[in-house]
């Protein structure tokens, strides 16, 4: 259903999506992210608004998160593009994760009040499953530009921590100040440190062989316990 194709538009339903959902977000400010801006968005496109809005609908998700996830889906994509090519190849993980989410925040320099709209709309009780999985997928997409091929549960953390980090960022991003926003390039490589310490200190522990139990030692330990 959702890789269809609108007759009147003569675009797949997914391509229309990406095609305006940029769009929406220019105008997010004024219109909001639901039909308003939706319908916003395809006059200045060119499109029927009626085609502009079942092209979101007929996801199954709230009209805003349809839109909201097709905008992340664009940046997803732009990211792809710009470092799919074996750009950040030499670079070690740590500097490979920033410039991921550098190039994140970048990509929607000037959009502030539509990033502020959009986040207290994935906020909401009622769309915080859909706001996690859309967080989990940017996430992946880093981790895969980085190179990451973990399968086990490091899969999973990382994802997660990663998660975790750009959402912290993109709110420090969103109220900061500072020339060339530097207080946020700080907090991102605070974060990042602090991610690759405890990834560090995770295969040490892993690492380390496990000395073999001895009941003996056990007791003798309940009985003459260390100082």
């Amino acid at each position: 259903m959702g890789q269809s194709s609108d007759p009147a538009t003569g675009d797949s339903l997914a391509g229309l999506r990406h095609r305006l959902a940029p769009l929406v977000a220019d105008g997010a400010a004024f219109d909001g992210w639901d039909e308003a801006g939706v319908r916003a968005a395809a006059v200045i496109a060119g499109v029927d608004p009626d085609a502009a809005l079942y092209a979101f609908t007929s996801t199954g998700a709230p009209l805003a998160m349809a839109v909201i996830g097709a905008w992340l889906e664009t940046i997803d994509a732009a990211m792809e593009a710009a470092f799919g090519a074996g750009a950040l190849d030499g670079a070690p993980v740590r500097e490979k994760i920033r410039r991921l989410v550098m190039f994140r925040l970048e990509a929607v320099a000037g959009q502030e009040e539509a990033v502020r709209r959009a986040s207290a709309i994935m906020a909401l009780p009622r769309n915080a499953p859909r706001a996690a999985r859309l967080g989990w997928r940017s996430a992946d997409a880093m981790w895969r530009l980085a190179g990451d091929t973990a399968a086990d549960y490091n899969h999973y953390t990382k994802r997660t921590l990663l998660a975790a980090i750009y959402t912290a960022t993109l709110a420090v991003w969103l109220d900061d100040a500072s020339q060339a926003k530097a207080e946020t390039a700080a907090f991102l490589g605070r974060r990042i440190d602090g991610v690759m310490r405890f990834e560090k200190a995770k295969a040490r522990l892993a690492r380390a062989p496990e000395a073999p139990f001895s009941i003996t030692r056990f007791l003798g330990r309940l009985r003459y316990p260390a100082a």
